[in-house]
Order: structure tokens, then sequence, then C-alpha cells
């Protein structure tokens, strides 16, 4: 699969114009580099895809999209309309692994950081990773993908099967696909998580989106039922925001009422992560 955004495609277009012959680029988002041709009428990919200058000259325009290449050398954008929550879901490039837009908001942090990093400080705060793990909020798998590098099972709910489809075209989604110790599921996680049995999971890393989209899983009734389904001595970490921001505050003060009303004896900030680990 052959996925490019301006990232790659800025120094291939100004290696061109320098007199070059040849590059090397990265056909997949930052995950692994190959050698490439450069001539007059475009890239030539060692799979021997061929990308016009006008194609890569449109992707180098776009500071939001990352595009999938056809074997005809088209682009696409990675983007998704959801007529079941009328959102919009797309791949949105950074220097390093790409986040998803969802309604326009990123759904990891980028701001002095990436996702990947993100993502390993939401897995740290949650540590030890281990036993049967619930990801409450699939998005692009990043969660899903690091806990299962320790985790026996990790069980990992979505709502809507567009964000899903986005990542199947995200080179840094596939072990979403392909590990067998990730189970995906199709669901509402306020509901879902009722059809588990008590003290299921080891860990939950509830990572979701923001209060104005996901309003139901900052709740005391969510809380609650995380509870149930957390072994003794497990813990959820929750992703909340910035905690130093006006916002971010105010909700974080919420939550951690919620989480001790739930029955969460200890309530832990991790400002890393921006969130808190609740302990059961």
């Amino acid at each position: 699969m052959l996925v490019l955004s301006r990232f790659q495609a800025v120094p291939l277009i100004e290696a061109i114009l320098a007199g070059e012959t040849g590059a090397e680029t990265t056909p997949d988002l930052f995950r692994t580099t190959v050698p490439v041709v450069l001539a007059n009428d475009g890239v030539t990919f060692p799979d021997g895809t061929r990308v016009a200058w006008t194609t890569l000259t449109d992707i180098a325009d776009s500071d939001t999209g990352c595009f999938k290449i056809a074997p005809d050398g088209t682009a696409e954008p990675i983007r998704a309309f959801s007529e079941q929550t009328r959102r919009y879901y797309s791949l949105h490039p950074t220097p390093a692994a790409p986040t998803m837009l969802v309604s326009g908001i990123p759904m990891h942090r980028i701001k002095n950081t990436d996702p990947q990093s993100d993502t390993l400080e939401k897995i740290k705060a949650a540590s030890p990773v281990s036993g049967t793990v619930l990801d409450t909020a699939t998005g692009l798998g990043y969660t899903a993908i690091v806990a299962a590098k320790t985790a026996m099972r990790v069980i990992t709910v979505e709502l809507d099967p567009a964000a899903s489809a986005v990542a199947e075209r995200n080179p840094w989604s596939r072990e979403l696909f392909d590990n067998p110790r990730i189970e995906r599921r199709f669901a509402d996680s306020y509901t879902e998580i009722e059809t588990f049995a008590p003290e299921t999971f080891a860990v939950i890393v509830h990572d979701p989106p923001t209060m104005s989209l996901g309003g139901d899983l900052y709740s005391g009734e969510f809380y609650r039922r995380a509870f149930r389904v957390l072994k003794r001595n497990g813990r959820m970490f929750h992703y909340i925001g910035d905690p130093d921001s006006r916002t971010g505050a105010s909700t974080t003060r919420g939550v951690v009422r919620r989480l001790q009303e739930a029955g969460f004896k200890k309530v832990t900030p991790f400002p890393a992560a921006f969130g808190v680990t609740a302990y059961k």
C-alpha cells in the first residue's frame, strides 16, 4: 500500500528541481524507506507505480491530507463520511505517524509531540499492561496495537465503521487487523461495556473523543460500569485533555469526582499523558 502526504511530496519536488534523478522516500508515511527514480514525467516507485508531478504537486499543496496511491498513479484522499454519526473522518499527516481528524478535531496530541509518543504516554500511565485489556475507542488502533505487545488479549471497541475505513488505509494501523491478540468490536462503548462479566479486565484504556462528541463516556454511570468489569487491583487510564487549560482543568475536576463516586479508591493525575489513572 502506497500512501503519501506533503511530507513525502515536497522533498521529491525539491529533488527534481535540483536536477536529481534519484532519491529516497517513505512510501508508507515514515514506516519504511525506499529508493525512487525521478524523471520528467514523475516518480517511479520500486513496485513500478509512477506518480506524475501534477499529482505530487496536489499532494504537496494539502496540509491536512494523506493520499492512497492507486496502481495507475492516481491519488485518493483518505477520508470517510459516516451516515451513522454524520461525522467526517480523515487521515491527517504529521512528521511521524498520522492522526485522525473527526469533524476537524485531531484524535491524538500533535502539538510538541506526535501520535505514537502520545499513545506511549497513555500506555505508560496504565502500566503494567497485561492480562485482558479493554480499549474503549479504537480510532486508528494505536492504543490496541501497543497494548497487545504485552497484554494477553485486547478488546477494542469502535462506534463508527467509517473510522475503521480510514484505519484500513493507514499503514500505521496494519497490526490492528493482523494481530490475533486484538479483537475488534463495532458498538458504543457506553452500552457494550455492559456485555462483559464482572472483573473481566486487568486494564482499561479509556481515550474518548472530546466531551462534545462523547459525553456519555464521561458520565458517572459509565464509570460505574467500568468499575464493575475491572478486576480487583485493576486500573483505568482516562484521557481527558490538557490539565493546564481552563476547559481541561474543569473537566478533570468533574471526572475525578465522578470516578471517586463510582468506587475508585485512588485517582492519580498523569499530566504527561493528559489524563488520570483510577485504581480499583
